[in-house]
């Protein structure tokens, strides 16, 4: 599966749980009307998920598209296995930190010059059958 809209990408592999959802400018609630019914499928087909979040030159949430993110959060509390989260800046790091209540996920975040790990991070006993 691989979906787009002007403010994030959100890519699936065929036999794979990792989805890897690359965020842009401001998310809008348009974008979680679009990407969220396509994660949805993903959990319903694998009991859990990961989650690759790559930020590049990321702003931030519209108050409606962060109410949809709680929202998607609070109901796949125990959905989301691992996030591996990419970004650049500080407040990025910290916006995760406030995640953390919301989801069971084990959440790392990486900067830009450690996408290789955190890719392997994601993947990591994915082949291995865990």
């Amino acid at each position: 599966m691989s979906i787009e809209t002007d403010a994030v990408s959100v890519t699936s592999y065929p036999g794979s749980n990792i989805v890897e959802i690359r965020v842009s400018g401001k998310l809008l609630k348009a974008d979680y009307d679009i990407f969220i019914p396509e994660l949805e499928d993903l959990i319903r087909q694998h009991g859990k998920v990961r989650i690759l979040f790559d930020m590049h030159e990321f702003h931030g949430w519209s108050l409606a598209a962060a109410w949809e993110d709680i929202k998607f959060d609070w109901h796949h509390f125990k959905d989301i296995e691992r996030i591996a989260a990419i970004g650049e800046k500080a407040w990025e790091r910290g916006m995760f930190a406030m995640c953390k209540p919301f989801v069971k996920a084990e959440i790392r975040c990486f900067d830009r010059t450690e996408e290789g790990l955190a890719r392997e991070w994601i993947a990591e006993g994915v082949l291995a059958g865990k």
